[in-house]
């Protein structure tokens, strides 16, 4: 199935652009569910129909869904969060300060992956769009299941021998009850599911479209999406530049904007060369309900498929230099004084801005030593030597 993801700065119109591509779809014979994780929900307002937590149909071949945050986390939260009431019970918290305390921050991003999981794998649908959140909420949940995974492989067995162990001297000496291993159980069914999750938004068949408005501090922000999107493994296959002012007029007021968006445009067109750069000029009115979202997309994609896939960039790489081998990560814009690295044992974290990931290398790898690392056209290049003799230890660098 092919699953669109439309995200960028709040305010620049991602949940109209993502409704009209959605209708598209489905004018053009495609079941497609367009889902919204935005907890603005914006998308029902710009489809002009009631915003439900299943999916409900809106028009011949489209649905329409908000994620229900308080329905997915007791279907998926119910026993950890019984443990932690029953911890929380005995320490005497109140009940309804309890039930607070044991609802996760970022809980929304975990249940939004595990909601969009469900779709992409149910065979129901041919096209899911989905409306995310604003960037910065995004690259979180984008980022999450890697890093809830480091702590899954490497952390939770211990915790849960040490547990099993130690349970009837812990439960005697500190009071409390010690978790089951239901509670292990139901860790390990999310960690599962969220890793399903980025399995199914880093496939082929999955891209992620950039909304910005021609404005510089938009653009600036897109372009860091783009890079750290890239970082974490997504392909991103267009920009969608909305807004756009029509050239034309004696207005001084307006003939300003619209000289201001062209310098903009420019940029954003040399900023994504290679993607496919879509423009959306400012319409008279707002585009609400399907015939209008239609026209919207229609004038936004021209001939073009809504639905094909772009160029995207090359996945991560190892190619061989002379003797050397060379770890390549593609992080298109990115400066080099922006990105840390540090190496500890197989593993390499790879620092933007304030976004880590933690690369586990390939095993012909692990068994050399960095000898340098550079960014340069829109790559990161580790360049690795000879087998290392020394014990391994952690080393950060900048590059």
């Amino acid at each position: 199935m092919r699953i669109l993801l439309f995200t960028g700065k709040g305010g620049v119109g991602k949940s109209t652009l993502a409704a009209a591509t959605a209708c598209a779809s489905a004018a053009a014979g495609h079941r497609t569910l367009v889902l919204s994780t935005d907890a603005a929900h914006s998308l029902a307002d710009a489809l002009d129909v009631p915003a439900t937590g299943e999916p409900t149909e809106a028009a011949a071949n489209l649905w329409v869904q908000h994620v229900d945050a308080q329905q997915r986390f007791e279907r998926s939260w119910a026993d950890i969060q019984a443990y932690l009431l029953s911890v929380l019970d005995v320490v005497g918290v109140d009940q309804v300060a309890a039930e607070e305390l044991t609802v996760i921050p970022g809980a929304e991003e975990v249940l939004a992956l595990l909601e969009v999981r469900a779709q992409a794998r149910s065979g129901t649908w041919d096209v899911l769009v989905v409306d995310c959140a604003p960037t910065a909420e995004t690259l979180r949940l984008l980022a999450l299941p890697e890093a809830l995974g480091w702590y899954m492989e490497r952390v939770l067995p211990v915790e849960r021998r040490v547990v099993k162990a130690l349970k009837p001297v812990l439960s005697r000496a500190a009071g409390v009850p010690m978790p089951e291993d239901s509670v292990f159980d139901a860790v390990e069914r999310l960690h599962a599911e969220l890793a399903d999750a980025r399995a199914v938004l880093t496939s082929p068949d999955t891209s992620v479209r950039l909304v910005l408005t021609p404005e510089s501090v938009v653009l600036a922000e897109a372009r860091r999406a783009y890079t750290l999107l890239t970082l974490f493994g997504y392909r991103v296959d267009a920009a969608i530049v909305n807004r756009v002012f029509p050239s034309g007029g004696a207005d001084e007021w307006r003939a300003t904007w619209v000289a201001a968006q062209q310098r903009v445009l420019a940029e954003a067109a040399d900023s994504f060369a290679g993607l496919d750069v879509h423009t959306s000029v400012y319409r008279a009115v707002e585009p609400v309900g399907r015939d209008e979202l239609i026209d919207l997309a229609r004038a936004v994609y021209g001939d073009s498929d809504p639905l094909a896939t772009g160029a995207v960039g090359f996945p991560m790489a190892v190619r061989q230099q002379g003797s050397d081998l060379v770890l390549v990560v593609p992080l298109p814009l990115a400066e080099q004084d922006d990105v840390r690295l540090a190496r500890k044992g197989d593993e390499l974290a790879v620092t933007v801005a304030s976004y880590r990931r933690l690369l586990t290398l390939p095993s012909g790898l692990a068994r050399h030593r960095v000898a340098g690392a550079r960014v340069r056209d829109g790559e990161l290049q580790v360049r690795f030597t000879e087998p290392a003799t020394a014990t391994t230890e952690t080393r950060q660098e900048a590059l």
